[in-house]
């Protein structure tokens, strides 16, 4: 399985959201709180050109944000990316 980080800040509802749908997936991840880091945070939005969280990379991959990630979950898309 592929490796999946997940950008967040801890005052996020949405990221909330998304991390405990992977919890519910029982998938390993790794939770990056961008909180009080704001260079790592501008790091990021120069990456992705979001300024946004939740973030959610499976490999280097960015998949999208907590909505996009629930679509791809509900059209079966999410584990072919994982390849599960």
């Amino acid at each position: 399985m592929k490796e999946i980080k997940i950008y967040t800040k801890n005052t996020c509802p949405f990221c909330k959201r998304i991390v405990e749908f992977f919890k519910q997936k029982n998938l390993q991840f790794q939770e990056i709180d961008l909180q009080d880091k704001p260079n790592e945070l501008q790091a990021l939005k120069d990456r992705t050109g979001l300024r946004t969280v939740p973030q959610v990379f499976i490999g280097d991959k960015l998949i999208g944000g907590c909505d996009d990630t629930l679509a791809l979950d509900a059209s079966g898309e999410l584990d072919r990316l994982l390849q599960i």
